[in-house]
This record gives structure tokens, sequence and C-alpha cells, in this order.
């Protein structure tokens, strides 16, 4: 079988594009695959980060991405259905996160042959953000499309309110394990100065509004002195505000800060100093941070919001909250570090067992046959 697969890859960052790498790897095992990539992804007003590329120093994949779509120029999206169309795949996957790709991924899935059968991989349908035109932006991309693949039931929700006979799969979100083995926690934390006698939280990702950030700073302010925070991710707007919160409240000594994009290498690093991850979301439909933090065996605290509660188990592997507030976040914690982790950390096995690379491709290429045999 032949997949081709258009998204975000190398040498675009970011926890999309690791997604994309390790899928399309795992589909190179069994079959012939191309990956495509964008030529320009975001314009800057979309982008706030520092830069969408990784650095130099970055190891280079295996399967390099041919850049062929540009966002923003119309014309290049008949010219990337041009050259899918010369490999003539069987599928052709994309992966859908905001209506501002509708267009350029949208119109290319239309103008690839027919006898292609088109897939989105679902992050979500209606974005946290939301902006005028959104809802024609999906309607277009979800027209274009033979089949979807979507990672919690809020996700397939909002794509059964557009497309009530649409032909989907719902499926866990699979694990990123390409970061490495666990670290000694002792080690991790000498390496960033925590003590061992610390109850260590992580707040790990990209710092947008609807993440509650400034709920967890706030909740720390109320919390004993035996509890640390580290702050780990690249903000989407300006930092300044949660820096306020911190310093309201003489917290620098109790909140390490690594606000940038975070390497493979410090992932790693942050996930095996902490206690657990927590994410104290304001809105959600899942999170690649659950499955990052179950690659090091990390229970999480949530706020039980969008699909969030479909990848943490309550008092398996993890906390949740209903109260999205400071004093829910507390509460949490309080109840987290009153349980046997050990316990917690044993069962996250089970759903490591399921979320796998593998396990995803083969539901992907069920919707190929269901959706070949509608069509015949």
């Amino acid at each position: 079988m032949k997949v081709a697969y258009l998204s975000t890859f190398y040498p675009f960052r970011g926890g999309i594009a690791q997604f994309n790498q390790n899928l399309i790897s795992e589909f190179a095992i069994h079959h012939e695959t191309r990956a495509y990539t964008f030529t320009t992804q975001y314009p800057n007003f979309l982008f706030p980060g520092k830069s969408q590329f990784v650095e130099n120093s970055d190891a280079r994949p295996t399967i390099v991405a041919d850049r062929i779509l540009s966002t923003v120029n119309p014309l290049s999206y008949f010219t990337a259905a041009s050259k899918i169309n010369k490999f003539a795949p069987d599928i052709l996957l994309t992966k859908f996160w905001i209506p501002f790709l509708a267009p350029s991924l949208g119109t290319t899935a239309r103008f690839v042959g027919k006898s292609t059968t088109k897939i989105a991989i679902l992050d979500n349908v209606i974005p946290h953000e939301k902006r005028i035109g959104d809802m024609a932006l999906i309607k277009y991309f979800l027209s274009g499309f033979d089949a979807f693949v979507t990672m919690s039931e809020s996700v397939r929700d909002d794509l059964l309110s557009f497309r009530p006979n649409a032909n989907f799969v719902l499926t866990p979100h699979p694990l990123y394990d390409h970061f490495g083995e666990k670290l000694p926690k002792s080690d991790a934390r000498t390496k960033l100065g925590i003590n061992d006698d610390k109850k260590v939280l992580l707040f790990f990702g990209f710092i947008r509004k609807y993440k509650g950030l400034d709920l967890l700073i706030e909740a720390m302010s109320k919390l004993g002195e035996e509890y640390h925070l580290i702050i780990a991710g690249e903000p989407y707007e300006s930092y300044s505000e949660y820096a306020e919160i911190i310093s309201k409240h003489n917290l620098g000594s109790r909140v390490s800060e690594m606000i940038r994009f975070i390497s493979d290498d410090d992932v790693r690093l942050l996930f095996s100093a902490a206690d657990v991850c927590v994410l104290p979301y304001r809105s959600a439909t899942q999170s690649g941070i659950v499955g990052i933090s179950y690659h090091f065996d990390l229970p999480l605290i949530a706020t039980n919001v969008g699909g969030l509660s479909e990848m943490i188990e309550p008092y398996q592997t993890g906390i949740m909250t209903e109260d999205v507030s400071a004093n829910g976040v507390i509460n949490a914690v309080k109840e987290y570090f009153s349980r046997d982790l050990k316990s917690m950390t044993e069962n996250i096995s089970k759903y490591k067992a399921e979320a796998k690379w593998s396990t995803l491709t083969q539901k992907i290429i069920q919707l190929y046959n269901q959706s070949k045999s509608k069509r015949q």
C-alpha cells in the first residue's frame, strides 16, 4: 500500500511534527510512504513564538518530507496536489488542528485523484480560541475528506455536529516514545537545582491562556513550602502576566522557569524530575502531554474538561478535578500526594499497552478499507 502524509514535518518543530514523524515511520515499516510538508506554515501573526523551526543541532529524521505547500500561496495548493498525484497513493493523510489550515489542506485534498482515500486526523474540530469565519473554514475542510481519525469523544462529537454520517474511528492518542529512558529522579533534580525532598509539579508545553497556568501559580501561593513548580514551555502570548503572579506571591525560589521551546533532551530531564504533571486547562480536546507523561510513567493532575478524562483514569493514572479554579487545583494536588503514587505509576503500563503507533496505523487501514468498500 502507498501512503502519503501531508502535514507539518521536520524542519518544523513541536508536538504535531513529532506525532506525524512517529506515525509515518510506523507506516514505513510495512508500506511505501511519502511525507510532504509546508514551505510556509504560519504567517508571523499566527505564530507569536520564537521560531517555527528546529534548532540546527536537532537530529535529522530518517524520513524527510518534501516541502511543497505554502498556506499563503493558493497556486501551491494545485502544484502540491499534482506532486502527490504523481506518487498515486492509496491513502492521503493529513492532520487538522486550526481552521487557518483549511484552505490549503482542504483544496489540495480536493485535487488529489479520486482513487485516493483522503483521511484527516483531527486534533481539534472547533478551535480553543475562536475567530470570525472559523465555522465556514471547518465545513470546507471536512467536506473534502472521506474519513476521519478522532482521539477524544469531544472531537468526535464536534465532527458529527458538522458531518452526522461521517466515517470515523475513535482511538487513543499514541504515546510519544522517542524521548529516551527516564533518568534517576535525584540526578534530574540535581541538574535542575531542585532538592530531593520537594514535591515537584510540572507544567509543560506551549503556554496559552486556555491552559490555565495562572490557576496553577495561584494554587502554588497557597500550597506549603514543600511544593516546587517547574514551568517549561514557550509562551504564545506575553509571559508577563504569569511573571507578575509569581512576583506578587514571592514564589521565585519555589518556581523553576524554562520559558522557551523545550528540546527532546530537556523533556526527559523535566519529566524525570517531576512527581506529577499538571494540566489545569480551562478547555481541551485531547492532549499529547498525557502521552509524554505516560511514556515516563508519570501520573497527572488535570481539570475534567474536553477529552482529558478519556486519557486519565481517576485514582488509577492520576487525579481529575471538576473545579476549574486555583482552589480546585489545590485540592487535587493535596489529594494526589495523599494517594499511593507507586500504584498509579504501575497502572500507567495498562494504558501504554493500548496506545501504540501500530494500533493507530491498523485503525487507519481499517478506515481505508471501509471507505473503499463504500465507494464500490
